[in-house]
């Protein structure tokens, strides 16, 4: 039994020429990881797109109505960064689909990895840096809805705070946030996850990977999650646009291979999603994240998980 991954085609929708969003990212990640032998077609799974109601269990009914049917006012689509589209629409709630199918398949494998997901920065009400729904939050919440979960563990390593989903789990035992992110980057206002480690700018590999390994086994023990959400975001490499800090590949790498062989060796089913990475250079973007699927898929064999 192989590593489980996941990917619909139409996790790709049409933006505007030059449009700073790495929209490709996706489909080349997905060719990529075939081509390189990473995966083979039989590994992956293809999610369906939830029903509404589903998403609501996050988000506000009016939010979910208006964005689906593109009545969402301009101010808060700028806040979104992305131009509405039926397409994009679609594509926004087939990735939830993806994250919340990873994460049961997570729970039935031990390890399970999307190829898209980790839209941190989607509120209850509004969209912002290009996140319009939470899939994190909402298959937290689906999961629990029936019963396969009790305490979940969010690891968020996008180089940006995962404020969204800080604010809607901040009042909730069952959800513990733990965020690590750059301290001088968006979002200006961060909210407050459960445990939330600011770095310096220009951090690199040694001293990113010593601070996590000082976090890490700590907070499993203590949370001692039913299921872990990885967000692997690759936007703290040092060639990242919007980064400012300082990892290689190499890093990204093995911090990859902390995470997970840290929360399998421990017993606890880690269900990743790639979060951001933002570079001109779309095929070394696209190496970066398929680093998640390269360490997962080793240490999926090296656990022997079903």
């Amino acid at each position: 039994m192989d590593l489980p991954i996941i990917y619909h085609p139409d996790y790709i929708a049409p933006l505007p020429e030059g449009h700073r969003f790495p929209m490709s990212k996706f489909r080349q990640l997905y060719e990529l990881l075939l081509a390189d032998g990473v995966a083979n077609q039989e590994q992956f799974h293809t999610p369906e797109r939830p029903p509404l109601e589903l998403i609501e269990l996050v988000h506000t009914p009016s939010y979910v109505q208006a964005y689906c049917e593109g009545t969402l006012d301009p101010k808060a689509q700028r806040r979104i960064g992305l131009p509405w589209s039926p397409a994009l629409a679609n594509r926004t709630c087939v990735a939830v689909g993806g994250t919340i199918l990873t994460a049961k398949l997570a729970l039935s494998h031990g390890l399970a990895c999307n190829t898209a997901g980790g839209t941190h920065h989607a509120f209850p009400s509004y969209g912002s840096g290009f996140c319009i729904f939470n899939d994190l939050a909402i298959a937290c919440r689906v999961l629990q809805k029936f019963g396969l979960v009790q305490k979940i563990l969010i690891v968020d390593l996008d180089v940006h705070q995962g404020d969204g989903t800080a604010y809607i789990f901040q009042d909730d035992d069952s959800v513990f946030t733990f965020s690590m992110h750059c301290e001088v980057n968006f979002p200006g206002t961060k909210q407050n996850s459960d445990l939330d480690v600011p770095l310096p700018v220009g951090m690199e590999d040694d001293a990113y990977l010593q601070t996590l390994a000082n976090y890490l086994s700590d907070v499993l023990s203590k949370v001692k999650p039913n299921l872990v959400f990885y967000d692997a975001g690759v936007d703290p490499h040092i060639g990242d646009r919007l980064g400012k800090l300082a990892l290689t590949d190499a890093g990204i790498f093995r911090r990859e291979m902390q995470v997970l062989s840290t929360c399998v060796s421990s017993g606890y089913p880690v269900a990743c999603v790639i979060g951001g990475g933002y570079a001109d250079d779309m095929k070394s973007l696209v190496w970066r994240h398929s680093l998640l699927h390269r360490a997962a898929s080793e240490v999926y064999q090296q656990y022997k998980l079903l």
